[in-house]
Formats: C-alpha cells, sequence, structure tokens
C-alpha cells in the first residue's frame, strides 16, 4: 500500500482530526517533516508551516530556516518563524538543551490553537496576523517511538512511559508514527523530494542520539528483531496503561478530598491500598514529585505531625491523620509550613512577620504572639482551626476546646471561619489575632523571644 494510503488510513482510523481542520505543521527541514508536508499536501489539507530556529548549530540553522521558507513558498502556504536563544532560556530556567528547546517549541506552537490568545507574534512573522488553527502536526515516526519508549524504560516513568508517544493528545498530532524511517526515506527518493541533514544527529552528545546510534543497533545485534518487537509492545502497553488508568482514577476519586488549592488524603485509608507505592505515586506525580520521592512519602506516612517532602512547586505535609498536599508559600493554602529561615508569609487573610530577639518591650496586642523561642522547633504550621482542637489560653492551666474559646470571645459564623492557628506537632501555640498558648509564654526565664506579628488584609 502507498505511503499515503496509509497516511489518510491512519488519520481516520486514530481520529486525529477531520479534512476541514486547519493544521500547524512543524517543520524543521529533515526527511521525517518534509514527508509529512508533502503527505498533507497531496491528501488536500488545510495548513500552515511553522519553524523553530534555535540557534543552536551556526550557519546550519539559517540554513534551514530559509530552505523551510523556500518549502512554503513551493507549496504556497502561510509560513511562521521564531527564532529562540535556547542557550539562555536553558540556563535560566536550570533546564537541558533538548528540555529547553522541547518547551519552547510546543509554547509557541500551541499559542496558535483556535481559542489560544497567540504569544511571540512580531516581525519575525512573513504575513501579516497570527493564523489560528485547529491542531499541530509534528513529524514523530515509529523509530522515534522505540527510541522514546526505550530511554523512558531506563529513567524509570513507568507504565505510562511505556506507551511510548501518542498519536493525539489534545491539539496535538502525530500523523506519521505508522511508518519507519525507512518508508519515509523510501518516500522522499521516489518523490524527489530536497531536504536538508541536521549533522547532530550523528553526534551523541543528546541522549535521543546516543540510544539512535548506539543503545538501539546493538541491542539489535542481539535480537534483530528488537525495534519491531518494542513497536509491537507500545500497542500493548497503550492498551495496559488504559486499565491501569481507570483503576488509578478510581483510587483517587475514594482517597482525594480536595479543598480549596489543597488535596487532602486520609492516612489509614491510603495504608489499606494495594499497591501502596504505585497508587501513591501517580497521586504525587501530578504535583511535580519525582518517582525517586515515593518512599520519602510512604515514610512519611508513619512520622509525626509537620514532617513534609517537597518537590518544586508543592509539600506533601503529615498533619495527624492526614497527608496534605499544599502549593509552597500559595495563599490559596489552608495549610502553610513556615521554616525557621521564613521572614515573611502571606496566607488568605494577610500576612504574617517572624523575628527572633534578645531584648524587647512586652506588646499587649493581640495582633502579636511574643513567644519563649526555647519552646519553639521548627517548621511550624499555620492553618485553619477544626473542630476537635484544643490549647492552654494563656493565664490558664487547663486545656480548652477551641469551640468553646471561640464562643466565649463571641466571635461571629464569619469570624470563625476565618480563625487560623499555628501549632507544633500537634501543639497550637497561638490562636491567630486572639490568643497565645500558654505553655509557650515568656517567662523570667526567657532568653530569646520569638515575635510573630499578624498584618491583617
Amino acid at each position: 500500500m502507498e505511503l499515503l494510503e496509509k497516511f489518510k488510513q491512519y488519520i481516520q482510523k486514530e481520529n486525529l482530526f477531520q479534512p476541514k481542520d486547519r493544521l500547524l505543521l512543524a517543520v524543521s527541514g529533515g526527511v521525517d517533516s518534509v514527508v509529512l508536508c508533502e503527505l498533507c499536501k497531496q491528501a488536500g489539507y488545510d495548513f500552515v508551516m511553522a519553524h523553530c530556529n534555535f540557534q543552536l548549530r551556526g550557519t546550519d540553522s539559517m540554513r534551514d530556516e530559509q530552505f523551510v521558507a523556500a518549502l512554503a513558498a513551493k507549496y504556497g502556504v502561510p509560513f511562521l518563524l521564531k527564532t529562540f536563544d535556547t542557550i539562555e532560556h536553558a540556563t535560566t530556567e536550570k533546564k537541558s538543551i533538548e528540555e529547553a528547546a522541547r518547551d519552547l517549541r510546543y509554547e509557541w506552537f500551541h499559542s496558535f490553537v483556535v481559542n489560544k490568545k497567540a504569544m511571540g507574534v512580531g516581525p519575525e512573522f512573513t504575513i501579516a496576523e497570527s493564523p489560528q488553527v485547529n491542531y499541530i502536526l509534528t513529524a514523530h515516526h515509529a523509530d522515534d517511538n522505540i527510541e522514546t519508549v526505550s530511554m523512558n524504560f531506563f529513567r524509570g516513568t513507568g507504565i505510562t512511559g511505556l506507551r511510548g508517544i501518542l498519536p493525539k493528545h489534545g491539539q496535538l498530532v502525530r500523523p506519521l508514527l505508522f511508518a519507519r524511517r525507512s518508508e519515509l526515506e523510501a518516500y522522499v527518493n521516489e518523490q524527489h523530494l530536497s531536504f536538508v541533514t541536521d549533522h547532530t544527529n550523528l553526534e551523541n552528545d543528546y541522549t535521543r542520539n546516543y540510544f539512535r546510534n548506539t543503545i538501539i543497533p546493538l541491542v539489535s545485534e542481539r535480537y534483530p528483531n528488537a525495534a519491531s518487537n518494542v513497536l509491537k509492545n507500545i500497542r500493548r502497553f497503550r492498551e495496559t496503561d488504559d486499565l491501569y488508568q481507570q483503576a488509578v482514577q478510581l483510587h483517587k476519586k475514594k482517597l482525594l478530598e480536595l479543598k480549596g488549592a489543597e488535596v487532602h488524603i486520609p492516612v489509614l485509608k491510603l495504608l489499606k491500598i494495594v499497591p501502596l507505592a504505585t497508587v501513591l505515586y501517580e497521586i504525587i506525580r501530578d504535583f511535580g514529585f519525582t518517582a525517586h520521592q515515593t518512599d520519602e512519602v510512604v515514610t512519611l506516612l508513619k512520622s509525626e505531625t509537620g514532617k513534609y517532602i517537597q518537590s518544586a512547586t508543592h509539600r506533601v505535609i503529615k498533619n495527624r491523620n492526614w497527608l496534605i498536599i499544599s502549593p509552597c508559600q500559595s495563599e490559596e493554602a489552608q495549610h502553610i509550613l513556615i521554616e525557621e529561615s521564613n521572614k515573611l508569609i502571606s496566607f488568605k487573610l494577610g500576612r504574617i512577620t517572624i523575628e527572633k530577639q534578645s531584648t524587647f518591650n512586652i506588646n499587649k496586642s493581640a495582633m502579636v504572639a511574643q513567644l519563649d523561642a526555647a519552646a519553639i522547633n521548627f517548621p511550624l504550621l499555620l492553618r485553619k482551626w477544626k473542630q476537635g482542637d484544643y490549647f492552654y489560653p494563656l493565664g490558664m492551666q487547663k486545656k480548652k476546646k477551641l469551640s468553646r474559646f471561640l464562643i466565649d470571645q463571641k466571635c461571629s459564623l464569619t469570624q470563625k471561619e476565618n480563625t487560623w492557628v499555628i501549632e507544633i506537632d500537634k501543639k497550637i501555640i497561638w490562636v491567630v489575632g486572639m490568643r497565645i498558648d500558654d505553655r509557650f509564654k515568656i517567662t523570667p526565664a526567657t532568653k530569646t523571644i520569638l515575635t510573630i506579628n499578624y498584618i491583617s488584609k
């Protein structure tokens, strides 16, 4: 069967897009993207061509840009161009060159999708206005998928990584995944199509090139059918992952309680889950945690209150019988950890400042808590109060339920709803803006005090 027919059948089988849709083709100028352009032209699809100049290969980068511009002119379609300072972006964001280029590329491509606000429109465009498209097409093919799955296996990404590159993910479509690289090269020769060669593909500086040029050929020497076997496994893993995700979603539905910007998970229920580590990883991975942190979070389940594990964006906090996944330093969070190094904390009701002092004057304002620093162990936990909370109000030797304290203070329903506390390992040290706990008060023996100042909005 001719490649064009396979192409159209694959699009229909996977329901990638409709004939009337407008497409953005990501074109580098290499064999793969040149074939994609020709097949889309032969099939009669409406498309524009987009090219990224990452400025990584000197004069070759400019050569590729000019080649793709000429190719767009040949097909009579709009040509979109964006030049990136990839190295600077990678350095600033602390990413690899591969990762930085990928992020820049897809962010730009998605800016053209219908109902998405266009970004980066400027003098680099050769058409008057930013086009609107329905789908983004890349030229990833079957060999790319083999490489991706092989890399993911060694990275330890789990079953989801082994399903490989998906034919369709949102508005991102890969209509060449059915074809091997050799088929695309044969089509280029048959159709006498011109293309440019990226000589860095022969170098092993990048992980993908290392797998393409070294690992997979070595494995194929021992197992000649290795590549085709991986492709067969990808189909199986896609179906396995569908079942896996269904099971994971059922567990999430039973375990996760959404409270504002936070996710609350009952520890006792979680401990009954089998397999615990797998389900836990699928929960925390959505919040920037890695597979390597899963064991740390498992340990957290049986640790004392106040312990936590952190990702770049979130913290998993152990608070009594709950795990709480909370955004780092977010005003929307209802559980905020306060480290000893923190001097200013913002939360829903305002701000809190913290400082230690060896000389001091007594401040009787309810908005200020002055505590014996020697009795305070960090981290502290700033949170909304809840039923069952109790503390020892200043001047009292007996504990008192916070609910009764709020009634005695004649707090309105709104005031009760907006009451926050600061605690250390289940011990409330301050009902914010109201009363400190007697166990943490200043005494004649106090040498250093911890002053916490509440500034309401």
